[in-house]
């Protein structure tokens, strides 16, 4: 099968340009950046060694970050590569590293045999690192092949990608067994990647709940605080389409019993703002975008977030959070966001029936007392109204506990890194 995947990237080639150029005009690419997805490089390898990270998307970009501070401070790294797919977590990333000359941000180039053995052949990394569960047949098998270190980390198998997996198996170990180490996140993912062919698995815990100290620490302005100071707020953060016009409905009863309240909506993908704004709108809500946060007053019923990277300095001033992909039937075999950011802030986290990306997470936090479950807007509404009735202060204890736990799985992570730098 292979064979046929390499030969079907090879007759893609020609038309990659166009792909790259269609999905700028959709603006789902960086409008000068995407030329990098081409192996287009402007910026220097350098000498000494160079350990490569490559994520997908905003939240494994987030879940690095820790990881990353402590590599750049280890004296014998000279430089760290971190390759993303996706627009957002370029932006993130770029400007999360735009001051530090040891961390270089690229988008990962597509996995095209003469474009990603351009992209090996320039960086020359020491040490590749996947994170999570990006799978590029020809980027993986070319840098075996180069014989440069390959290890998975923080990886997460779901059943519903173990199972199409599972239809090409000889496939699969021939992919997942170039990997020289594989650092899981759960049981379940450990399981799945000993049947797929992978070896020298370990799991010490989910790497997301390691993203610790400065990066809970954003604040909002003053001004802005002062506005909110007297009403009731909660969040609703990594929304899908469909529960923005749910939690507007929640927002609605709410303030039945509460005319304070004020609800902030975080969607996932921000493209969307557009379509977001009308579908509230067209309930009589008034909208505000984050852009905007001067035009925000007492007759504000939304707060709509337009920009990457902004979710916790509003987990900060909530009390409770609804975590998205969780309402949605159509994302039921893919569904569920990361509950571990608010968690740790002493949020009361809320969420619907479907998180299977997330279940041994869900089930500590539940272990905690610190989750609900509900179904609808009603029940959504019901449950927030309670907790604003309790009046009880946010849950810090809750989040030192996560911290202890994620430090630990920070170090255990990187003491196996460390194995492979300057063997």
């Amino acid at each position: 099968m292979f064979f046929w995947y390499k030969l079907l990237t090879y007759l893609l080639y020609p038309f990659a340009i166009i792909y790259l150029q269609f999905r700028k005009f959709k603006k789902k690419e960086d409008p000068i950046r995407y030329k990098e997805k081409l192996s287009k490089i402007k910026t220097s390898r350098d000498e000494g060694f160079l350990v490569w990270f490559h994520v997908a998307s905003v939240g494994e970009a987030m879940s690095i970050l820790p990881l990353i501070d402590r590599c750049a401070q280890d004296q014998k790294i000279n430089k760290i590569l971190i390759t993303s797919i996706t627009f957002s977590s370029g932006k993130i990333l770029e400007k999360k590293f735009n001051q530090n000359q040891k961390v270089v941000h690229q988008f990962l180039p597509l996995d095209i045999p003469v474009l990603v053995n351009k992209f090996l052949e320039h960086w020359k990394p020491n040490l590749s690192i996947f994170i999570d569960s990006e799978i590029w047949p020809n980027l993986i098998l070319q840098t075996n092949k180069k014989q440069i270190p390959l290890l998975l980390i923080n990886a997460r198998i779901t059943k519903k990608s173990f199972v199409r997996w599972k239809l090409a198996i000889n496939f699969a170990k021939k992919i997942f067994v170039k990997f020289d180490l594989c650092i899981v996140s759960n049981k379940e993912s450990a399981d799945f990647l000993k049947i797929l062919g992978a070896k020298n698995i370990k799991n010490f815990g989910n790497l997301k709940f390691s993203n610790i100290n400065s990066n809970l620490n954003k604040k909002l302005d003053t001004n802005f605080l002062n506005k909110i100071k007297d009403r009731k707020i909660w969040c609703a953060a990594s929304t899908h389409p469909s529960e923005e016009t749910l939690c507007a409905k929640s927002h609605i009863i709410i303030k039945k019993t509460y005319n304070n309240i004020l609800t902030i909506i975080i969607p996932r993908h921000i493209n969307r703002i557009d379509e977001i704004i009308e579908e509230l709108s067209n309930l009589n809500l008034k909208v505000v975008l984050s852009s905007e946060l001067n035009q925000l007053n007492i007759e504000t019923d939304i707060l709509l977030i337009n920009s990457y990277g902004e979710a916790l300095k509003f987990y900060n001033i909530s009390k409770c959070v609804f975590l998205g992909k969780s309402l949605v039937h159509s994302l039921i075999n893919d569904s569920g966001q990361n509950p571990i950011e608010p968690a740790r802030l002493g949020c009361k986290i809320l969420h619907g029936p479907n998180v299977s990306n997330f279940v041994e997470t869900y089930d500590y936090f539940k272990s905690l007392g610190i989750t609900k479950e509900v179904s609808d807007c009603d029940d959504l509404a019901l449950s927030l109204v309670g907790e604003f009735k309790e009046n009880k202060n946010k849950n810090h204890e809750i989040g030192s506990k996560i911290e202890e736990y994620g430090v630990n799985v920070l170090n255990n992570v990187i003491k196996e890194i460390k194995k492979y730098i300057n063997t």
